[in-house]
């Protein structure tokens, strides 16, 4: 992919939904961890926005998102997790297991960057998948042994691996 402007765009979303992630972290984790989960949300809210900058100064460069085969794989692939993800999160609400929402979201969320990277010729899609997934079963299997809300973890580690994604669309 050698398209800055998805670069850019990289930085705003991926900043974006670290910003998010790390709010949802705030469900019940320890006392002490808040302040920490407060510096890392303005830091991905400051990367966000600095990618909505470059974003807007490049909108006229090249994306991938130009070509309609991969505009609609794109769409199809965004609508298919957003569904699947909220019917999942609907049945865990409906069957008392709020518990399971946060990593069942961050688990759809990792598989649907399989289908984009075909859309972005990008590679390192593919490590992102297997960390947000990777973030889910840890959460599942963490938060337990610390007493902690399942969604503190995986807000924590999805937060954190799409910073870190953000910051690489800084410097790609």
């Amino acid at each position: 992919m050698d398209y800055i402007r998805d670069f850019t765009m990289y930085a705003a979303v991926f900043g974006m939904f670290s910003f998010i992630w790390f709010g949802w972290a705030q469900e019940r984790p320890r006392a002490s961890w808040r302040k920490y989960l407060g510096i890392a949300s303005g830091l991905a809210l400051l990367v966000c926005f600095v990618g909505v900058y470059l974003s807007i100064n490049n909108w006229s460069k090249p994306s991938a998102l130009n070509d309609n085969t991969s505009l609609t794989v794109y769409l199809v692939t965004f609508y298919t997790e957003f569904i699947v993800a909220g019917v999942g999160a609907f049945l865990f609400l409906r069957r008392n297991k709020k518990e399971y929402v946060a990593p069942w979201i961050s688990f759809i969320v990792g598989v649907h960057f399989i289908g984009l990277v075909s859309v972005f010729d990008d590679p390192g899609l593919y490590v992102l998948a297997a960390l947000l997934a990777a973030v889910s079963i840890a959460a599942l299997v963490i938060a337990p042994r610390l007493n902690v809300a399942a969604s503190a973890i995986t807000g924590i580690g999805a937060g954190t691996v799409l910073l870190i994604y953000a910051v690489i669309g800084l410097i790609r």
